[in-house]
């Protein structure tokens, strides 16, 4: 029976819980596979700690590049993350014709290209499931299950940290701060959340799905990202009048000769099915024009999810070893030679609905002055709600609109901002699937 030989870099969590799969359920992936994949190396700069994980003796190294080097190592699992050695690593690695699975997204989304060119010269595979929305099958579907589709679009929640503290925020009513020290009680959030809060991670994995979907190049840098740090329970009780829930959504959509890329809080309909997905757990919408809506749904992260998903992309890589067909699905799901490079609109070009929140002294003619800017931007008023005052002498002021220009709406919070009656920097919050709003 063929053996295949793997080679694990990084044993931090997940890269424990891709050790722990491989180790305790090889006679089940042998079954399903029909050959063996052996561990050779596991390589971290750690070698002491105890992961609770038994490794044959020699096979616990801190020599990444030995496992790279090694000519009888046919698949490199990179776990170290960051865009440092673990690029060096994994480009070594393919030059020297081994495959490789990776989870790291925010290499992808940065140095993607090059990545993926060298391993399309070089003629092996490069997986990254894990990459995008743990043990959810994204990569896989975007690369192989809608291949014949037209994708208009895509909209999710892929950081279950924001998740996790935008839930207890809406079911609880407390603040950010209280929310983000239960989300790091609980092990969501990392001792420096600002990845995940700032939504630099949910942009990461929205590079990665924009260049699936589309067949596009992504400068990351085009993607506009906005975090959660400023919402309040105010905020979510006013969109819960309204019939909404703010989520932090990654949302792409396909104009063919533009595609809009960005990551920010977002007000969707409560009848929206990722309204419902709550604490952790990470969903996408994919809109395609032969499938229409398809959903995935589960853990977008975790030791064994993470794990599963990983182990899942060296199967796939095996049976293409297997049968000497390394590249039989196009890593980046277009041909390389019909990956263009398709512009990201941008933000200011964005036309859609927005909710204001305004927090101002209360006094006459602080309606009428608002109105009178906003009007004079072409910001038309769907709706208008006061509640009573958020402290002495003031009150919030929350209005829905109709479609509107991102340009003309920042231009118009500058003038608001500025005015004397106006107590502290108003809120904006972007509305997708409006209820009703034209």
């Amino acid at each position: 029976m063929t053996t295949l030989q793997v080679g694990l870099l990084g044993f931090g969590t997940v890269g424990a819980g891709v050790a722990r799969l491989l180790i305790e359920s090889a006679d089940r992936i042998q079954a399903r596979l029909g050959m063996d994949l052996h561990l050779k190396y596991v390589a971290d700069i750690d070698i002491e700690t105890d992961r609770g994980i038994r490794l044959d003796e020699g096979v616990l190294i801190d020599d990444a590049h030995r496992v790279v080097d090694d000519p009888e190592v046919d698949i490199v699992i990179e776990m170290i993350g960051g865009e440092g050695i673990a690029k060096t690593l994994i480009l070594k690695a393919i030059e020297n014709g081994k495959s490789v699975v990776t989870a790291n997204k925010a290499l992808l989304a940065k140095h993607g290209t090059e990545i993926f060119q060298a391993a399309e010269a070089n003629g092996v595979d490069l997986a990254y499931e894990a990459s995008v929305g743990g043990c959810m099958p994204v990569i896989k579907t975007l690369r192989e299950s809608l291949v014949g589709n037209r994708i208009n679009g895509m909209s999710g929640i892929l950081n279950g940290t924001c998740n996790y503290i935008l839930s207890r925020i809406t079911n609880e009513g407390i603040d950010f701060q209280e929310a983000l020290a239960l989300a790091t009680e609980a092990g969501y959030a990392e001792a420096d959340p600002t990845l995940d809060v700032g939504g630099f991670d949910t942009a990461h994995k929205l590079a990665v799905l924009t260049m699936l979907a589309y067949g596009t190049e992504v400068n990351f840098d085009d993607i506009y990202i906005e975090g959660i740090t400023q919402i309040t329970p105010l905020d979510i009780d006013f969109a819960r009048q309204f019939g909404y829930r703010i989520k932090l959504l990654a949302i792409s959509k396909n104009h063919d000769d533009r595609v809009e890329a960005r990551v920010h809080p977002t007000m969707i309909p409560e009848d929206n099915l990722l309204s419902t997905i709550s604490g952790s757990l990470n969903a996408l919408n994919i809109s395609g024009d032969a499938v229409e809506d398809v959903m995935l749904y589960g853990h977008g992260a975790g030791m064994m999810p993470t794990a599963s998903a990983v182990v899942g992309d060296v199967v796939d890589i095996a049976r293409n070893l297997a049968c000497g067909g390394a590249g039989r699905v196009p890593l980046r799901a277009f041909q390389p030679g019909r990956i263009g490079r398709i512009p990201v609109v941008p933000m200011d070009d964005l036309v859609t609905h927005y909710y204001f929140r305004f927090t101002v002294k209360d006094q006459p003619g602080v309606l009428s002055t608002i109105s009178g800017i906003l009007g004079k931007y072409g910001i038309s008023i769907q709706s208008v709600q006061q509640k009573g005052r958020k402290s002495v002498g003031a009150v919030p002021v929350v209005m829905l609109t109709h479609q509107a220009r991102e340009a003309d709406v920042q231009e118009a919070f500058r003038r608001i901002e500025a005015l004397d009656f106006v107590d502290e920097k108003p809120m904006l919050i972007r509305l997708e699937d409006a209820n009703g709003l034209d």
